[in-house]
């Protein structure tokens, strides 16, 4: 096929645009608005994501030692839980830096060594971090049957149901998403059909002239793409600039909320928008007048 086809079939398709502003206006405005709502979707439940994963690293194992354990053995201890599987930090809390954190939470006003018959009875504790926090009870168990382990805590049960509630998390924001994809999908593709099914009589009379199905199908294929790239860039601007307000207006009112700040996570979304407006949009037009029209 000619450059020169090509051409015109661009300006036949930009004509027809114009020369249906409304419906132009309507089909635009349709993608804009549906891509908008997943776009917002997904980066709520990105930031949920986030944040569910915030609250699993935190999970800590306190492993608390014998009193009477000898020095030497606390750094052997140390040592052996650091070669374990699966543990990425260990740090060593001494009875002493135990009873300091606690004057600072119950502050200055309570005399903790007073109330407590004059001595320190807090213990040397190990505070584990594990690699995979789920990993976390399996590593508790190991450590509790090392010697001179007195305990361990990491808030059992608590623990379990967050990382239920996580999974249910990660798992319902991935079916929502799918189903406001699919459903943002046949939207638009309805709303190009409509656009196309009103100009059915144009599509007649090129048909009775002798037009391919090609020919015809063409610029309406390229004015369907034009259409949906032109709404999913309008929400790739909307979601960018409302995301950066939402996420300054979170950090200075709700500073200890985690939120998404990765601009690159940002941008794939939005990257991701942007390719599916004039995907969609191309695809509900020939879908259109194949169905439809009979082309």
């Amino acid at each position: 096929m000619k450059l020169r086809t090509y051409g015109y079939f661009i300006r036949q398709a930009f004509k027809s645009i114009f020369r249906n502003g409304w419906m132009s206006a309507a089909s635009i405005a349709t993608v804009s608005v549906s891509l908008i709502i997943l776009g917002a979707f997904v980066l709520v439940v990105a930031n949920t994501n986030y944040i569910a994963s915030q609250m699993e690293s935190d999970v800590e194992i306190a492993a608390y030692l014998e009193v009477e354990t000898p020095e030497e053995e606390t750094e052997d201890i140390q040592e052996t839980i650091s070669d374990l599987a699966g543990v990425s930090q260990v740090e060593l809390v001494t009875k002493e830096e135990g009873l300091r954190q606690l004057n600072e939470q119950f502050g200055k006003d309570h005399d903790l060594i007073a109330a407590m018959g004059g001595e320190n009875p807090l213990p040397d504790y190990l505070l584990v971090r594990a690699e995979d926090p789920e990993k976390v009870p399996v590593l508790a168990q190991k450590i509790e049957a090392l010697d001179y382990i007195e305990s361990v805590d990491y808030g059992q049960g608590v623990v379990e149901r967050l990382f239920s509630l996580t999974n249910w998390i990660r798992v319902g924001g991935l079916v929502t998403i799918i189903l406001l994809a699919a459903a943002t999908v046949f939207l638009i593709a309805i709303t190009i059909r409509i656009t196309i099914f009103a100009r059915k009589k144009e599509i007649e009379i090129m048909q009775c002239v002798g037009a391919t199905r090609w020919f015809i199908r063409c610029p309406f294929f390229l004015e369907g793409m034009f259409l949906g790239f032109t709404g999913s860039l309008i929400a790739c601007i909307t979601l960018y600039f409302s995301y950066l307000f939402l996420v300054g207006k979170i950090n200075s009112a709700l500073s200890f909320l985690p939120v998404v700040t990765d601009l690159n996570l940002l941008l794939s979304i939005l990257l991701i928008v942007l390719v599916a407006g004039p995907f969609v949009g191309a695809i509900g037009s020939m879908l259109s007048l194949r169905r439809f029209l009979q082309v």
